[in-house]
């Protein structure tokens, strides 16, 4: 399955938040991040995020898509994060 999360939370957990998904995803740009995953994965990245973030402030959106193919992806201005370049 494929992942686009994008997040906004407090001040004092951003560096979290970014830095844990640094270590599953790939950083498209400022909060928000994507990648290929297993369905094992998106479940640890769900429970993790659950333990970072405060559920009565912070707001993070999941979006899950069956394959990367089954969007379709369009960047206007500059792309800060090439996927191509991981690939």
């Amino acid at each position: 399955m494929y992942l686009l999360i994008v997040y906004d939370v407090g001040v004092e957990r951003v560096n979290r938040v970014k830095s844990y998904l640094r270590t599953e995803l790939h950083w498209v740009q400022n909060s928000v991040f994507e990648g290929e995953v297993t369905g094992s994965q998106f479940k640890r990245i769900e429970m993790n995020l659950k333990r970072i973030i405060d559920e009565d402030r912070d707001s993070v959106v999941i979006y899950s898509f069956r394959s990367e193919s089954a969007f379709k992806r369009n960047v206007l201005g500059v792309e800060k994060s090439p996927l191509d370049v991981i690939l």
